[in-house]
């Protein structure tokens, strides 16, 4: 065959070698090597408890060892602006919450990560309901006498949260502003741990955070629980009642985590992470012991699903911080 006859015969061998071994392959025999899940918070808080619970039955479903990488820092920011810069090959997956993915890029004004553009949403994971916990020497009970305390002592009653632009701060200052009540804000640093701690010394009176923070508490008798933020009653916590049903709907919420990748990442490699998910989460045991901590195990259908909730979720705490003029602390 002559030289002139090769060319092409091996440019078209080429293109086949390529299509075999390119994009499309890779995205057949993934995964084929570990996968890295950004936690974008410290050890031992909330997201971290959850991504150690889901791990185990990640790895077992992909065929590939699944290692929780923690990027604490900026609440969040850190972690999620490392996810969101990472290849969109399936490789480098983020854990993110309510903080990250609706909160924040409300709050933080210079935040180059734009969550809706740079992630694809894959799944919720999990669900925790917040809590109104207050120390044992208040003497209201619940929502409704709280109330009434505050308003016979208005700028008297103090309130913790982990900071001012925090889920928990937020669903303080719907309350408070529903209620017409004048009560003074204590921030903390370090997450939920010192303000609950300082809540049981009696220095501060009362704060809304997740049931995983405060449930052993209560049910130790070291914490009072005046109610609970989710449409009905936490199984974990069947006597406290919702606030909700204690006259108070614009408290309801909760701190949920999520699983997203990177904008560009390819729709088969979502479909099998989707899958990984719903596997891990319908163990048992992961559902039993997120129940003990008061989280509530959770997938959505689909990716579509998860995507049209973030919408939904992004879009009322953008009103809430510009309503309570919240800024970063």
């Amino acid at each position: 065959m002559k030289t002139k006859q090769l060319i092409p015969l091996l440019g078209a061998l080429t293109a086949v070698v390529m299509a075999a071994t390119g994009p499309a392959a890779g995205q057949a025999n993934y995964p084929n090597q570990p996968i890295r899940v950004i936690v974008p918070f410290a050890p031992g808080g909330a997201s971290d408890f959850v991504a150690r619970l889901i791990q185990p039955g990640m790895s077992q479903f992909l065929g590939q060892q699944v290692v929780l990488e923690n990027r604490a820092g900026a609440a969040g920011n850190v972690g999620m602006d490392v996810a969101a810069r990472a290849a969109p090959d399936g490789y480098t997956i983020f854990l993110g919450n309510v903080g990250t993915i609706s909160i924040n890029p409300s709050l933080y004004p210079e935040l180059t990560v734009k969550p809706e553009k740079d992630f694809i949403p894959i799944s919720i994971v999990a669900d925790t309901p917040g809590i109104l916990i207050a120390g044992t020497k208040f003497p209201p009970n619940n929502a409704k006498e709280l109330v009434d305390y505050a308003k016979a002592r208005q700028g008297k009653v103090n309130f913790a949260s982990p900071g001012s632009g925090s889920l928990n701060r937020l669903e303080m200052e719907i309350f408070r502003m529903n209620a017409g009540l004048d009560m003074n804000h204590v921030p903390y640093k370090g997450g939920a741990g010192p303000a609950v701690a300082d809540i049981i010394g009696g220095h501060v009176e009362l704060m809304f955070t997740t049931i995983s923070s405060a449930i052993q508490h209560v049910k130790g008798g070291r914490l009072k629980a005046l109610g609970v933020t989710m449409k009905e009653r936490v199984p974990a916590m069947p006597d406290v009642p919702t606030m909700l049903e204690q006259g108070f709907p614009a408290n309801v919420s909760s701190s949920w985590q999520g699983v997203l990748v990177p904008a560009g990442t390819p729709r088969p490699v979502i479909d099998k992470v989707h899958a990984a998910l719903k596997e891990a989460l319908s163990d048992p045991k992961v559902v039993a012991r997120m129940a003990e901590a008061g989280v509530i195990a959770t997938t959505n259908k689909t990716p579509e699903e998860f995507k049209a909730y973030l919408a939904e979720d992004a879009k009322k705490w953008a009103d809430v911080i510009k309503k309570t003029g919240a800024k970063p602390e």
